[in-house]
């Protein structure tokens, strides 16, 4: 397998030039490309990085005929002592995979005599992602996916637990979260959206004086409405693509690991920073390494998932899971959002309210972008704990763990 990725990395056609003066506004500059085509295929240095992905336990199990891979990391009895074990379920996106939150993982395995408890990481492949399997016919989407999860944690051994979900994995961490409320104990998100028509009148109502209704340092992230939408209809294609045709797509980028890379690491740069758009380099560098963002597309090629993955749009946005309603259903499980300045989207807290009536927190730093547990895993770690920590001491939470 690795040599002939090699061998396409290698001999891949001449690249289109970029136009004189643009950065990544047009998507992954190649002049840069050739540079990452050629360090994946020379100097990466593969048997390293595959040490590096294994580091952590990894198994599978069988869901509903479908096999799931997943990190499990277990405290060890002669650490924790007479400490309480918490499973925390760790959820993943696009085009993200477990990988996300091996940074932060020796920051949420910290013992602290201020915790009377230590956590059990979960952390699976989502369907269609990595070496998970991917379904055999339409409807699989984040609502089957949040029933075959729930029943993944029950197979370890876990009646209640918590859940932590970025990008897609919010998405099926809320729905979890919205369905078996009495077996979510508390979500845990940086990707803190509402659809609700009722949030989205709200926040366009805010927008003829917003420094009423929320914090003035905030503002900037939402308004002017014409901004964000600006930006949102510019970031917007590849979600379009995906939610209707995911397969044609990914044909290319199933043949070709330079499009491949093209495709996903694109995003790392926008969606850290969007500033890195006006970059040659996209800024790619600044947060992460060439091997943690190459060891991600390895996840990728070697499991041969980028179109299954991709279906996930389309399966959220069918007629079928959209008249589930999820999205404007109403949950009181205790709720905690973190707001990272550069994420895509931001939603003040009284939008977050319509559909998370037991809101705990909202934590907005002015730093950080959409994949937080990769870039600043000790801050996003330090709130995750922080946010377990205030569950179990809240009345409203009932919790028994």
């Amino acid at each position: 397998m690795i040599k002939d990725l090699r061998t396409r990395l290698t001999h891949h056609r001449p690249f289109t030039l970029p136009l004189e003066g643009i950065g990544f506004q047009y998507g992954f500059n190649t002049d840069t490309l050739e540079s990452w085509v050629q360090y994946w295929a020379q100097d990466y240095p593969f048997a390293e990085r595959e040490n590096y992905i294994n580091k952590y336990p990894q198994f599978k199990t069988n869901i509903q005929g479908l096999d799931i891979h997943f990190v499990w990391i277990k405290p060890e009895e002669s650490v924790y002592h007479n400490k309480k074990v918490i499973p925390l379920l760790l959820l993943h996106g696009w085009p993200s995979s477990i990988l996300e939150f091996y940074r932060a993982v020796p920051f949420l395995t910290t013992l602290s005599d201020e915790r009377d408890f230590v956590l059990e990481l979960v952390i699976p492949s989502l369907p269609g992602f990595g070496y998970s399997d991917s379904a055999v016919r339409p409807g699989l989407g984040p609502v089957e996916i949040g029933v075959v999860l729930r029943n993944f944690m029950h197979r370890l051994g876990h009646q209640q637990f918590y859940i932590q979900g970025g990008d897609a994995g919010s998405i099926i961490g809320s729905i979890m979260a919205t369905l078996f409320p009495k077996e979510v104990l508390g979500y845990h998100t940086n990707f803190g959206i509402v659809l609700d028509p009722k949030a989205l009148i709200l926040i366009a109502g805010m927008a003829v004086n917003p420094y009423l209704f929320m914090d003035p340092k905030l503002v900037h992230r939402l308004y002017p409405l014409t901004k964000t939408i600006e930006f949102l209809l510019e970031e917007s294609g590849y979600f379009l693509i995906q939610a209707t045709k995911p397969d044609t797509v990914g044909v290319g980028l199933t043949d070709s690991p330079s499009g491949l890379l093209a495709y996903i690491l694109e995003k790392y740069s926008t969606s850290t920073n969007k500033e890195y758009r006006q970059l040659k380099d996209g800024g790619l560098t600044r947060k992460y390494t060439r091997d943690e963002l190459i060891d991600i597309l390895m996840i990728y090629w070697t499991s041969n998932c980028i179109t299954t993955s991709m279906r996930l749009y389309a399966e959220t946005t069918s007629k079928k899971e959209l008249a589930f309603r999820t999205y404007e259903t109403p949950t009181t499980v205790p709720t905690w959002v973190i707001q990272a300045e550069h994420e895509l989207i931001y939603e003040p807290p009284n939008a977050l309210r319509v559909k998370y009536h037991n809101l705990v927190n909202v934590t907005a730093i002015p730093y950080g972008g959409h994949f937080l547990a990769l870039e600043l895993p000790q801050v996003f770690s330090e709130d995750v704990l922080d946010a377990i920590k205030t569950f179990r001491g809240s009345r409203t939470a009932k919790i028994k763990l």
